[in-house]
């Protein structure tokens, strides 16, 4: 229905509204207690990633998936649900979705907010080992892209038309537990615009490992425990 221009357009605004949302909704939290007020807290971020997340899906997902995330994606290449060219188009369009949107954060916000926090790139809690926290991301990306294909890929599950919400409040819960650990960001082009734009590398590595590592796991899971007749979209 749709040629892969519209798909890739599709796929880098969806992420440019998502690092928007929740890069900035860390930014506005930083705003906020810096002038003493008492900020919107892990709860208020969670939700902001999580709506965004469920709004978006929904708006684009008959349009491209609504992938927004290369741990999604690859997960549908590794189940032979997408090409080896498309995956690539794909993780690309959102990379570039994540640069434009941060680098539109760093221009419209001051350095002062955003720089406390790093444009809101994740990092590692103190104490708080790079083998733990790709572990916890590992973990948290599994059950987003668990749910992204019993909902979204699964003809026999849930209606499509609710996929978005499913994985919006998938994102919100992860977000609650991981968030004050790793920044909870299940998503290596969430993690990748904000550090370019902030200059802020430390523990990156682990957003992309992390990640890759769980969404591969639960595709593939999902799809020979559950999917083993159903043929690929």
């Amino acid at each position: 229905m749709y040629r892969l221009w519209q798909k890739l357009a599709a796929e880098f605004f969806g992420v440019f509204a998502f690092v928007f949302i929740g890069a900035g909704s860390i930014c506005a939290d930083q705003f906020l207690r810096a002038g003493g007020a008492a900020g919107i807290g892990v709860l208020g971020i969670a939700v902001a990633h999580g709506v965004a997340m469920a709004i978006l899906v929904t708006a684009v997902g008959h349009i491209s998936g609504g992938h927004l995330n290369p741990a999604v994606s690859v997960g549908f290449w590794v189940t032979k649900r997408m090409g080896t060219l498309d995956t690539l188009f794909y993780c690309v369009a959102q990379l570039l979705g994540s640069i434009a949107a941060a680098f539109t954060l760093a221009a419209i916000l001051p350095e002062s907010v955003w720089r406390p926090v790093a444009l809101g790139a994740p990092d590692l809690a103190q104490d708080f080992t790079r083998m733990h926290g790709m572990l916890l991301e590992a973990v948290m990306t599994f059950f987003l892209v668990f749910v992204v294909f019993a909902t979204a890929v699964d003809l026999r599950g849930a209606p499509d038309k609710i996929a978005g919400f499913a994985i919006g409040l998938t994102f919100t819960v992860d977000v609650l537990l991981g968030g004050p650990f790793t920044g909870a960001a299940m998503n290596p082009a969430r993690a990748f615009g904000p550090a370019l734009a902030a200059r802020h590398w430390q523990n990156h590595g682990v957003y992309w490992l992390g990640p890759l590592f769980g969404g591969i796991l639960a595709a593939v899971i999902y799809d020979r425990l559950f999917l083993r007749n159903q043929p690929p979209a």
